[in-house]
Order: C-alpha cells, then structure tokens, then sequence
C-alpha cells in the first residue's frame, strides 16, 4: 500500500508500521485517540472540579492556570 511500509521480524511476521503522515496525517490522529482510549480504559480518572479542589488544597492552583 502506498504510504505505508510494513517492517517484519526474522519470520517475516508484520511486527511494525511506518506511515506516511503528509497522505495519512489525519487518519494517524484518529487512530492514536482510539489506542490511547482502549490503552487507558479502567484507569481511574477526574473530574475537573476534582482536580481544581486538589491543586487549590496543596497551593498549586496558581502554577497551572
């Protein structure tokens, strides 16, 4: 495919990826936010009034905004 190279192992086995980002830039952004989604499920998150009220309670609100 044209943009895109497929690097192997000693088996020949597709093992990486290179991309074309100038053809598929914007296909590489959707991708990448679909990864990072999948690779952070479960993961505890914040809310944003959370993290205000930590920064505020250790005095580091200031250093953010």
């Amino acid at each position: 495919m044209e943009g895109i190279l497929f690097l192997t192992d000693d088996q020949n086995k597709k093992k990486y990826v290179q991309i074309d980002l100038e053809k598929y830039g914007k296909l590489w952004q959707d991708f990448y936010a679909g990864l990072m989604t999948e690779l952070t499920k479960g993961e505890e998150s914040y809310s944003i009034e959370e993290v205000i009220s930590e920064l505020e309670t250790k005095g580091n609100l200031d250093k953010y905004v």
